[in-house]
């Protein structure tokens, strides 16, 4: 059996949340799990076990989150579990909660073995409006909660795929033409600052896909096929 991964506790602690009818998406400005259900906040870490980075990530989560949760497997053996429940009165004093994933089961299980209690304290007004203008503008959950091994696919990406989706269809084009097709008002931006490499200008307002950006077409096909549904047919 291959090791256990973070990225393996995502899809019971997504469903989880779904279930109690929050939206939720991976990896949302460094939050392995992010959720929402109308104003309400929920934040989840992801870790095999309990460490100091668990809980210096948890802390800082609570100034942008409402609830904040750490999530951790459930031990195989009778004196792990009980040493994993002692972490539950620092928990309590952080103001964090416990979820613990049993993977082991048919399917998997997810406790909540510590709620979080209801905190005031100063919040990062900023980085909450960021966390929720990054929700609101990801049109799918492209992403593994823990992930770190394939570029993320944030709202910016999803943009850029749709502009290099409508090049690849249509061939070069204006900004002012790409726009038209519904690529949105950053598309300018996105071509000018070319961040991926994908786009290659060949006139004073004319611009084509590169080979990279056809490329990454490819590596994100699943997205493309998502956000492309909004461009008219050849």
């Amino acid at each position: 059996m291959r090791p256990l991964r973070e990225t393996d506790l995502y899809a019971p602690v997504r469903d989880f949340l779904t279930a109690q009818g929050f939206t939720v998406r991976a990896e949302v400005r460094g939050c392995d799990v992010s959720a929402v259900k109308g104003d309400r906040v929920v934040v989840v870490e992801l870790k095999l076990g309990f460490t100091l980075d668990l809980l210096l990530q948890a802390v800082r989560r609570q100034r942008v989150a409402d609830l904040v949760y750490a999530a951790v497997p459930r031990p195989a053996k009778a004196a792990h579990e009980a040493r994993l429940r002692e972490n539950l009165p620092l928990l309590r004093r952080l103001e964090l909660g416990l979820l613990v994933v049993d993977l082991r089961a048919p399917r998997a299980l997810v406790e909540v073995a510590l709620q979080p209690v209801p905190f005031q304290r100063r919040r990062d007004d900023k980085g909450r409006r960021a966390l929720l203008r990054e929700l609101a503008l990801r049109s799918g959950d492209d992403n593994a909660g823990g992930s770190t091994r394939r570029p993320l696919v944030t709202a910016y990406r999803e943009n850029a795929l749709l502009v290099a989706a409508a090049l690849a269809r249509f061939g070069p084009l204006a900004p002012r033409q790409l726009r038209a097709l519904g690529t949105g008002p950053k598309t300018l931006s996105i071509l000018r600052s070319d961040v991926y490499g994908w786009f290659e200008r060949v006139d004073r307002a004319l611009y084509r896909l590169r080979p990279s950006g056809a490329a990454a077409l490819q590596t994100y096909a699943d997205v493309v096929q998502r956000v492309a549904t909004t461009l008219p047919p050849v």
